[in-house]
């Protein structure tokens, strides 16, 4: 019991810790949005794209090998497994920052546009450098279990990030508006988005500064043959990491190179980037559901009735997730201001987006069946297939489509994964899931957002209304059809 116990406390601190630095450093979009111009945050967009896939290169999933390794007491020490992690990462970054740093002039011209300038790349080398060092330390502290040390610094990276941005996106403009001899000995006007890399330097420097307990008092040792072991070990994990991730940042990568339209590219990215973050709300569902989810599907797949009850989890998460699309689209009116005015022309695609990562809900949810059969492979599979219909839609469509192109191909490619996983699993793990009320709530859901759509309210006040008795209308039936028990859920 005390076993479990534990579990639950280092899930709940995990967890929500990792929720909770999301959802600040979501929230920041209100701040970007408000202080800087279109074109530098479609820049800033464009380069923590690549800042996202740098790092699963780096770390070369040497967390998931640290904890594989360091578990094998009678062949390795811990102490040896963790020096020889630190010493091979550390390598592949110091090798990837003197030789990125030293060609940069030479590799610039293939990856990135002359709007951008050098300084803001080489800032965000360094950053996301310093991030993927810090990987592995931070898989020590989970490995210690020392939860509480592990959230705090993640909340505290998020915390300082956002207070050194206001500080500099706020409150040095205002001083300098009215008293800039105080501040004219770093401030620059037109280097705000510089700022915004240098808080995020300033504050991941601080996280590894609190870090250094777990980088010192041992000894380091480097152990060739366990080197090569977890090489072997992480490579697959690697793959799948840099095949995940790219689904989620290969629209931002490749919009700039293939956008033909007349208007400025990182314009066009910054707005469809910032109304991309209004969708992102699902994803803070889907986050907070998988950190309860993913060790409550281990530790029930032994009982009897496991399948029925990953068959009544699918249904009531469907139901909830149609409730924040709902939630989402019918109080666009009001939610769009999280994001500035200028922003507002890509409101269209939050729906899409938003029907994409719940595909990709779902998709997760189905993923039980490979995790409990051992065929993990199965998700690689997936994860390189959406990869290339990502590809593929983007390059033949941002040309004709521009953004839209970006938001319709994340709906199909994560759609095709989702029904693809279904009828492979059916085969290896099936699972008789309510289909048939999955499938009503679905297209009740569908029918009251055009409804919503189509009927001509032109007040804004008498529309949010109106889509209040809609999305109430989603609750009775829901209720009325699920009982109780559900309203229990909601709360």
């Amino acid at each position: 019991m005390s076993r479990t116990s534990s579990l639950v406390k280092d899930s709940v601190i995990y967890g929500g810790s990792t929720i909770a630095s999301k959802m600040m450093s979501w929230l920041l979009t209100v701040l970007f949005t408000y202080t800087l111009v279109k074109n530098d945050f479609g820049i800033m967009t464009n380069l923590y794209a690549y800042a996202a896939l740098i790092i699963v290169v780096l770390t070369f999933g040497m967390e998931t090998g640290f904890f594989r390794f360091a578990n094998q007491t009678d062949k390795y020490l811990p102490t040896t497994v963790y020096s020889t992690t630190l010493i091979f990462v550390s390598t592949i970054v110091l090798i990837f920052l003197i030789c990125f740093l030293s060609f940069l002039s030479f590799l610039r011209v293939y990856l990135w546009s002359n709007e951008i300038p050098e300084i803001y790349i080489r800032m965000v080398i360094i950053i996301l450098s310093m991030d993927a060092f810090s990987a592995i330390p931070f898989a020590y502290l989970r490995y210690k279990k020392r939860a509480m040390k592990f959230g705090m610094l993640k909340v505290l990276n998020v915390v300082l990030y956002t207070v050194f941005c206001i500080l500099f996106l706020v409150v040095c403009p205002q001083i300098n508006k009215y008293n800039p001899s105080l501040i004219k000995w770093f401030w620059k006007d037109d280097f705000r988005l510089g700022y915004v890399f240098v808080a995020n330097l300033l504050a991941t420097s601080i996280e590894i500064f609190c870090l250094l307990p777990e980088l010192t008092g041992f000894k380091y040792r480097f152990n060739a043959v366990l080197a090569k072991e977890m090489f072997h070990y992480c490579f697959p994990l690697a793959i799948m990491g840099i095949a995940g991730v790219s689904n989620n940042v290969v629209d931002k990568l490749l919009f700039p190179a293939f956008y033909s339209g007349n208007l400025s590219i990182f314009d066009e990215l910054g707005v469809y980037s910032a109304c991309f973050k209004l969708a992102l709300i699902m994803l803070m569902f889907t986050q907070a559901f998988r950190y309860a989810y993913e060790p409550f599907f281990f530790e029930k797949s032994r009982d009897k009735d496991a399948k029925e009850l990953y068959a009544d989890i699918m249904k009531y998460f469907v139901i909830f997730g149609l409730l924040v699309f709902l939630g989402v689209v019918f109080y666009l009116d009001i939610v769009k201001y999280l994001i500035a005015p200028e922003y507002f022309g890509a409101l269209k695609i939050v729906p899409i987006v938003l029907w994409g990562e719940l595909f990709f809900a779902v998709y997760f949810n189905l993923s039980v069946w490979y995790k409990l059969v051992d065929k993990t492979y199965w998700g690689a599979i997936f994860s390189t297939i959406a990869f290339v219909v990502l590809i593929v839609i983007n390059i033949l469509f941002i040309p004709i489509y521009s953004y839209r192109a970006c938001a319709w191909a994340g709906f199909v490619g994560d759609g095709f994964i989702m029904f693809l996983s279904y009828f492979v699993g059916q085969k290896y793990y099936p699972i008789r899931y309510d289909l048939k009320s999955i499938g009503f709530y679905t297209c009740l859901a569908l029918v009251l957002y055009v409804v919503s759509c189509f009927v001509p309210i032109y007040n804004d006040w008498f529309h949010l209304m109106f889509n209040t008795v809609l999305i109430s209308i989603y609750l009775f039936v829901v209720i009325k059809r699920e009982g109780i028990p559900f309203v229990k859920g909601l709360v």
